[in-house]
This record gives C-alpha cells, sequence and structure tokens, in this order.
C-alpha cells in the first residue's frame, strides 16, 4: 500500500520560512521540507538534531591516532633510519599525519552518511514533486489514515493561507528494483 502525503508548493524561501512557522503554530506535524537550495534556518525551524559533526570529530581522531601509530611504526620501530643527529620519534611526519586526518575524517563521514541514508548504487529515485529540484520548495505532511477529512481540509487551507502555489496529494512509490550490473555486450 502506497503512503499518501500532502504537498505545498512553495516559490519563495522567505514564504517558505514563514509558512513552517505558521504550520507549526498550528500543531501541524511536518514530515518533510524538500527544497533545490540549502536554506538557512529550516533544520533549526524543524527542530531536528543531527550527530553527524560529532561522528566525524571521532573520525578525526581515529585517523589521527591510525596514521600517527602507522607513521611511528614505519619509522622508528620497523626501519629507523638516523640522521642529522635526529632523535628517531620526531614529528617530521606532521603533514601527512594533517592530510591523512582530513582525508579518513571526510571520507568515513561519507560513508556514515551513504549508509545512513541507505544511497547505494541503483537506488531509484523517490521524487515527490520533479520541480523541487529545479525552483520550487516543498512542505510534505505524512496524511495518516488516522486524520479525518475536516483535518485534512485544515492542512490544505493552512498551506493555501501560508503562501503556498498549489497544494497536492501525492502517493510515495514504494517499488523494490533490484540493480542488475550489464555487461556492454547485454546492452546492445
Amino acid at each position: 500500500m502506497a503512503k499518501t502525503n500532502i504537498i505545498g508548493v512553495y516559490d519563495d524561501e522567505d514564504v517558505l520560512m514563514k509558512a513552517i512557522h505558521f504550520m507549526q503554530k498550528k500543531n501541524i506535524q511536518i514530515k518533510d521540507v524538500l527544497s533545490p537550495i540549502p536554506i538557512h534556518g529550516v533544520f533549526e525551524a524543524l527542530k531536528l538534531t543531527t550527530r553527524l559533526p560529532l561522528a566525524t570529530f571521532f573520525y578525526g581522531v581515529l585517523g589521527t591516532s591510525l596514521t600517527f601509530a602507522f607513521l611511528y611504526w614505519a619509522s622508528v620501530v620497523n626501519y629507523p633510519l638516523k640522521f642529522g643527529g635526529k632523535p628517531l620519534n620526531t614529528l617530521s611526519f606532521i603533514i601527512i599525519l594533517f592530510v591523512a586526518t582530513i582525508f579518513i575524517g571526510t571520507f568515513l563521514t561519507f560513508m556514515t552518511f551513504f549508509i545512513r541514508q541507505k544511497l547505494y548504487p541503483g537506488k531509484e529515485v523517490q521524487i515527490l514533486d520533479p520541480r523541487s529540484t529545479d525552483d520550487k520548495m516543498l512542505i510534505v505532511v505524512d496524511k495518516d489514515e488516522k486524520l479525518s477529512a475536516a483535518e485534512i481540509n485544515d492542512i490544505k487551507s493552512a498551506m493555501r493561507e501560508s503562501g503556498a502555489s498549489e497544494v497536492n496529494e501525492v502517493e510515495e512509490i514504494t517499488t523494490k528494483k533490484k540493480f542488475v550490473w550489464k555487461h556492454e555486450k547485454d546492452i546492445h
């Protein structure tokens, strides 16, 4: 069974922000906000939180630790070279340590994001309104089975009152398409 959403289409980001606050005052539960550009304040207005920056910090610490351990092992334990009277455990590899920390932290953060969002090659994209990737902004409200017809009409009228250029009901298509790699011979 497909889930149905009520979608308010907005043309301006300022109108969208006012609409979010307006709908929250009317105790309408907003499921999602879709926009082709990042809009400052939406994340805070929806009271969303994320632990991704904390994960990035820990990945950076892990990257620093692993890189330092490897460089110490490689230059002091495994193949020590004394040159110029310098001790073996100098921090001559600080640039490598810095670059590897950034790389490992960034790579693991991206992997965490992709895994958490269930993004993988061949995943079928579900776009509720194709214009949300071009020039329109959307407020999505879940049309729950428990909602009465009067409540649904209240949600739609609140969207229109708050400046929506259109209000639509759209079904989410939840198809599970298996991705198959095709060899070039199979395509022609």
